[in-house]
């Protein structure tokens, strides 16, 4: 399917990924407002969410990857600086990795590279705090009128304890375009990752970042900026100056 997407400015383009239950206009706004001035930002919607409905998310990155795919070629993007958190992380890896002729870079925060050892309990919990969201009438409501009834669907497929793809962010070793990861020092089980992961791939640089947990771009911001801007001028013709 083809995503809905925004698309902001003009230049290299650049594509932001966002989290679960966001939308391209809900999440990553700081940077859209920052890179616009100088890339052409493409914001989707990923399959289930925001303008881009779908029930079909039984398959899901892998589905996302093509649909991604499909939607850069409809926009006449030939590859595009590719930038992902959480399940836009995942988006964005499961698109290097099948499809790397549409990556100019990429680069992924809010992912873990390895099951932690207590995964059952770190998924028990998540579940706990989903259902919580399927209780409350409000919050309902408001992901009813921004994503239709797929986000339900999105839910109880993440219910599922063997639904993050551990096999493909364990294995970074086959990516051949410049990668940068960043990681809260917040969240343990991401910093592992960066720790392991330069070690696997000469192509992957390391950020870690303080006072920040999983949503990097969203807590600190103009850190994200700087070092996301500073990865990509080396990699693309232009930058931003600020």
């Amino acid at each position: 399917m083809l995503l809905h997407s925004e698309v902001f400015g003009d230049g290299e383009p650049i594509v932001f990924l966002h989290t679960g239950l966001q939308t391209g206009m809900t999440d990553f706004e700081e940077q859209r407002d920052y890179f616009q001035s100088r890339y052409k930002v493409i914001l989707p919607d990923l399959r289930g969410h925001g303008k881009s409905s779908s029930s079909k998310l039984s398959n899901y990155y892998e589905d996302c990857a093509s649909d991604l795919k499909d939607t850069l070629n409809l926009l006449g993007v030939e590859s595009a600086h590719i930038v992902g958190c959480s399940i836009g992380a995942l988006v964005g890896l499961f698109l290097a990795k099948r499809f790397p002729d549409k990556v100019k870079t990429l680069t992924l925060s809010g992912m873990m590279t390895e099951k932690p050892v207590n995964w059952s309990e770190i998924h028990r919990n998540m579940v706990v705090q989903q259902s919580n969201l399927l209780e409350n009438e409000q919050v309902v409501a408001y992901f009813d009128q921004l994503h239709g009834n797929g986000w339900r669907e999105f839910i109880h497929l993440s219910a599922e304890e063997d639904s993050y793809p551990f096999e493909e962010t364990s294995n970074l070793g086959e990516l051949k375009m410049p990668t940068l990861f960043m990681v809260g020092e917040k969240n343990a089980n991401e910093v592992k990752g960066a720790i392991i992961v330069p070690l696997s791939n000469m192509y992957i640089h390391v950020s870690v970042i303080p006072f920040a947990g999983h949503l990097v771009h969203s807590e600190q911001p103009e850190v994200y900026n700087q070092i996301l801007n500073g990865f990509l001028r080396k990699y693309s013709v232009v930058g931003v100056d600020n």
